[in-house]
């Protein structure tokens, strides 16, 4: 029972620095924050945003996103995959649900578990990634007490 305390607070601190990270996001009408940890240790992080090397502006005239805007969890998994580290066995923290092509990047990076706060439209992801026997939890970032 312990340990599942200890988790839980784990949970809700890497969430809370997921939501901080999303701050770093130039998009207006959303902003998303990722990280990803793998032994207690953040391996990898990302927010939703422009390819490296492109404008800081991710919505259109008519505020639409661009099509090559890249969501928070891409961003993180891609980094990862640069990096030495491996995203195998690893869990996601992002505030928002995955969508379906996000989903098939976190299956195939081999991560096994997805905490989020704030649900997307559509629930294509969430069903894929549990099809996928990955451990899928939607928890609210409690706020500290003083």
């Amino acid at each position: 029972m312990e340990k599942d305390k200890k988790q839980q607070l784990l949970d809700q601190r890497y969430l809370k620095m997921a939501d901080i990270w999303a701050q770093n996001s130039y998009c207006k009408r959303r902003k998303v924050g990722a990280l990803l940890v793998k032994n207690k240790m953040i391996i990898s992080d990302g927010y939703n945003g422009t390819p490296s090397g492109f404008e800081n502006v991710c919505e259109e005239e008519n505020n639409k996103s661009k099509p090559y805007v890249l969501h928070a969890e891409a961003n993180a998994i891609t980094k990862v995959a640069k990096s030495n580290n491996s995203s195998d066995g690893a869990t996601l923290y992002v505030t928002s649900s995955p969508c379906l092509e996000c989903s098939k990047l976190i299956i195939q990076a081999g991560i096994k578990r997805v905490i989020f706060t704030e649900n997307y439209r559509l629930e294509d992801g969430i069903n894929l990634l549990k099809r996928a026997n990955i451990d899928v939890r939607q928890i609210e970032i409690e706020l500290e007490k003083k």
